[in-house]
């Protein structure tokens, strides 16, 4: 059966396919027409079903074809497949983030998403970066490198970056900030832990597992050692292949 799943996000669209092999992916910018970008993805793959998950999911159901399924079930049935002994999944994307426990056969047991503002998210670590004009890569190595952080008293993005701006002004060190940023995001994710749980194995996903920084941080306030996918950010669109593959 050849099968392919997509994951619409609001920064990156993930395709993967299946057919009896290995699974073949890629990643594009989602850019501000979403709907041509899955369409040029799936013009160049063969496939007899589709599953669509993520934000833009319906967008691409009611235009293109396909079954829509939510995030939550794509990254558990991902995550599972990646990793069969997964139990919790913490996942931070551009758009929300999301923890998820599973029992030991994979069903979800609880779950908590935070898709109401961008506190949180990788759109946060995205904006920060550019307040302090290196990318997500250069704002981890400023953070890694620094000797102390300044906190962050706000995790709205809109404060949160007139408070950089202003700690900026005042001369404050950036590798400082980089790291309160990082701090502040991380409290967020550890609280949404401990309200779902957390069993081994920890399966951290999405493009801010490629974040150094935080991956150390989320590692030292759980206490567990997190398992980063090779593509972090396939993990959702994996899941929706192989609920179409399973169809």
């Amino acid at each position: 059966m050849k099968s392919a799943g997509l994951d619409v996000g609001s920064r990156t669209i993930a395709l993967v396919s299946l057919n009896g092999s290995e699974p073949v992916h890629c990643v594009v910018d989602t850019g501000i027409n979403p709907l041509q970008r899955c369409k040029e993805l799936l013009s160049g793959i063969e496939y007899q079903r589709l599953v669509v998950t993520g934000y833009g999911r319906y967008l691409v159901t009611e235009n293109i074809g396909g079954e829509a399924v939510t995030e939550i079930k794509a990254f558990a049935v991902g995550a599972r497949y990646l990793f069969p002994d997964c139990r919790t999944i913490i996942d931070i994307g551009g758009q929300d983030s999301k923890v998820i426990l599973l029992s030991d056969e994979g069903t979800v047991l609880k779950f908590e998403m935070n898709d109401r503002c961008a506190a949180g998210t990788g759109k946060f670590l995205e904006v920060m970066a550019d307040t302090l004009e290196v990318d997500i890569g250069g704002l981890s190595k400023l953070a890694l490198g620094a000797i102390r952080s300044v906190h962050i008293n706000s995790l709205c993005t809109v404060f949160a970056g007139s408070e950089v701006v202003s700690l900026i002004a005042r001369g404050e060190d950036t590798g400082a900030i980089a790291l309160g940023l990082i701090e502040a995001i991380n409290e967020r994710i550890i609280n949404m832990v401990r309200r779902v749980g957390c069993r081994d194995r920890v399966v951290f996903a999405g493009g801010a597992a490629l974040n150094e920084c935080l991956h150390r941080m989320l590692e030292k306030k759980l206490g567990v050692n997190l398992t980063v996918p090779a593509e972090p950010q396939i993990v959702g669109a994996l899941g929706a292949a192989i609920i179409a593959n399973n169809k």
